[in-house]
């Protein structure tokens, strides 16, 4: 063999490179969506990038954008620019929160009921019943003004009317799954239900319970903007984009105030439902395959 063989044999053509990329990943939509969430992370990973003090007053109130101020300034002379970019790391930050403790309660009930069924499921399942009863703005509204406006009550408000979504898709698949042969098996061999849930149900609700957060991150941030538009969420001065809307109201001629946040939440929701969408695309045919095996 000589030398250029050696050579072609380790280094891979460009089209083997390629490939290594998942189909799903190069789809447009997904690019694009990946693009928009690294430049918003890149805002909040480097604070340098942001031109003023979001809180301090750097020019005339209610400067229209120009040269300077490219969002113009609020009624308080703040940079509108700075405020949107700041704020991301409330709103973004604060709705995977919303995502990530919702999920986590939902699944866990979800397994729990599911796995074990008679009374156990009948009381998890009336619970969820009982705040699917209640409209998810109208509940989240209850809590939170019981508990104070701040946005880490808005979080828990939020939270505490979501995860029964989780609860009751984990449920379904843990109902397949739990007279599947491989369960038995384990049970039958001495494992107790605690291990049989976290070894041999928990991988296997890990994918739609995944791609149900994927698709829930943007609407967690659409619903936190709306506790803070309706002054339950982020208390003044803090830049939180559904706060920056409702202080924009007032000044319907200011068109620049309410246009920053709101095109900020349309980025980065468009965002999380093109990754999202294009997530449970790929995941749930391999899911159904999982499941179909399993029975």
């Amino acid at each position: 063999m000589t030398g250029t063989d050696v050579a072609d044999v380790k280094r891979p053509s460009r089209r083997t490179r390629t490939r290594r990329v998942p189909t799903w990943m190069r789809r447009p939509g997904v690019v694009l969506g990946f693009v928009i969430l690294l430049a918003w992370a890149v805002i909040m990973l480097v604070p340098a990038l942001i031109p003023y003090d979001p809180l301090e007053t750097v020019g005339p109130a209610l400067t229209p954008p120009d040269g300077q101020y490219l969002m113009g300034t609020d009624a308080l002379g703040r940079d509108n620019l700075s405020r949107v970019l700041a704020g991301a790391s409330t709103s973004v930050l604060n709705g995977l929160a919303i995502v990530v403790l919702a999920a986590t309660v939902g699944t866990l009930i979800g397994l729990v009921a599911g796995f074990f069924g008679g009374w156990v499921d009948e009381v998890c399942m009336r619970l969820a019943d009982l705040v699917f009863a209640f409209p998810g703005i109208i509940l989240a509204m209850a809590v939170a003004a019981a508990l104070g406006p701040s946005i880490r009550n808005a979080v828990i408000a939020a939270a505490i009317s979501w995860w029964p979504g989780y609860a009751r898709a984990v449920r379904s698949i843990v109902l397949s799954l739990r007279e599947s042969e491989f369960v038995l098996s384990n049970r039958l061999s001495g494992v107790g239900p605690i291990r049989s849930i976290a070894v041999d149900l928990l991988p296997a609700v890990t994918g739609s319970v995944l791609v149900l957060a994927m698709l829930d991150i943007g609407g967690a941030i659409l619903f936190l903007a709306g506790l803070s538009f309706l002054g339950l969420g982020a208390v003044p001065p803090d830049p939180e984009w559904g706060s920056m809307i409702s202080g924009a109201i007032q000044y319907f001629d200011q068109w620049w105030l309410a246009v920053g946040p709101g095109v900020a939440i349309v980025s980065v929701v468009l965002a999380f439902n093109l990754i999202g969408d294009a997530l449970r695309d790929r995941l749930e045919p391999r899911l159904q395959e999982i499941q179909g095996e399993a029975r």
